[in-house]
């Protein structure tokens, strides 16, 4: 028996706030488009304005195609715009 890959998404910031957990573990999707629809369904709209204006690491590298397919088993850090800097 083969189990589903899985991501792992860890939220930063507002991110964090509006998903109401730090990190979790999601089933596998295609693209980041479809794990931030995934997430938004999850969590509700004040993720889903979030994910609008966020930025994504997966494995630690910036992606910005949001079609392109994840990696399976992937970790994918979720970071709000954030103030300062």
């Amino acid at each position: 028996m083969t189990t589903a890959p899985t991501l792992v998404v860890r939220y930063f910031a507002a991110a964090r706030a509006a998903a109401g957990v730090p990190e979790e573990t999601v089933p596998g999707v295609g693209s980041l488009d479809a794990l931030a629809g995934a997430l938004a369904d999850r969590h509700g709209a004040r993720l889903a304005t979030v994910l609008t204006m966020a930025s994504f690491l997966v494995d630690g590298v910036a992606w910005h195609d949001r079609r392109a397919p994840l990696p399976a088993g992937a970790t994918v850090d979720v970071l709000p715009p954030f103030a300062g800097g």
